[in-house]
């Protein structure tokens, strides 16, 4: 456990610096360098928002990590069949493809049933796509948990999880950006990409609900959610945010929804406002502060 712990084991930890850095060279390059002119660089309160939600979201991952590191242990050594090797190169690649792929699901579940995407649309709250964006985490990761479960049943040792997990984390960091366009084809074709990942922060009704990929952007080809970069998407939530209060981005959404099961005097109604959709609500009623998403799911759907 104090290994676990210990920062300077962790990847993110070395890997700081040269956020700070590439923040600078951004920063940099949008003042001095010729780009396009839609190109919106940073407004101080967002990027300032978005440091401290980082901030903030590593204190909340160390309590993940001690909160779920006794349940993966036990499940390790008394229900997996085989432990695999750490010492060597291929355990290493497929602990990576396998947290790779759970982080898909779980990405894609925090956007498709409301309860995760009361966690993670503080993620999506900045209407910039910058490299300060990239540290605006929510600070709710624990259905993490249930995803990252197969792999100590499958063998594989649960401290190598979050050693996967920061690298995963560092990668993603730098697809947060406006200032790089699409990449060689080979590497759009397999990695998670900024032209990508701009798709995914965008709101328009195309992009909703796409390319939920960290590192591979196989996993969104093989199961049916990538579309390409078309156009510059709008980002942020599809309402105003109209507010920099990190409480409120970050919980502002579950008191929303804690209203909306109390509005409702039917059991299957209030399942329905914590697992359906965000913006789901009874066909009698239209309600909850995501509304508009789902109206912008169904012109989307009945588009396609």
């Amino acid at each position: 456990m104090y290994e676990l712990l210990d920062p300077m084991k962790n990847p993110v930890t070395y890997a700081a610096p040269f956020f700070i850095l590439t923040i600078f060279i951004e920063l940099g390059a949008l003042k001095w360098l010729d780009h396009d002119d839609n190109v919106t660089g940073y407004a101080l309160k967002d990027a300032r928002t978005s440091i401290s939600m980082g901030v903030g979201s590593l204190f909340f991952l160390t309590i993940f990590k001690v909160a779920t590191f006794f349940g993966y242990v036990a499940i390790f050594t008394y229900l997996a069949p085989w432990h695999l090797p750490t010492d060597t190169w291929w355990y290493w690649v497929l602990v990576m493809l396998g947290l790779d792929l759970g982080f898909y699901f779980h990405h894609r579940f925090s956007h498709r049933v409301r309860i995760g995407w009361a966690g993670h649309q503080a993620h999506h709250s900045s209407e910039y796509m910058n490299y300060g964006t990239a540290l605006r985490q929510k600070w709710n990761p624990w259905f993490e948990f249930f995803f990252w479960l197969p792999l100590p049943l499958l063998g594989f040792a649960p401290w190598t999880l979050y050693v996967a997990f920061g690298v995963n984390l560092i990668f993603q960091f730098f697809v947060h950006t406006e200032m790089i366009d699409k990449m060689w084809r080979p590497i759009e074709l397999i990695f998670n990409t900024p032209s990508h990942h701009r798709v995914h922060h965008g709101s328009d009704p195309e992009y909703l609900d796409k390319n939920y990929a960290g590192i591979l952007i196989i996993w969104d080809r093989m199961f049916g959610t990538f579309t390409p970069e078309r156009q510059r998407p709008t980002y942020g939530l599809t309402y105003k945010v109209d507010t920099y209060n990190l409480l409120k981005l970050q919980y502002g959404d579950y008191v929303q929804m804690a209203r909306d099961v109390r509005s409702t005097k039917r059991f299957r109604d209030k399942l329905g406002y914590v697992f359906g959709p965000p913006g789901w609500a009874p066909e009698h009623q239209v309600g909850g502060k995501d509304a508009e998403r789902q109206v912008a799911h169904e012109a989307e759907h009945q588009r396609a």
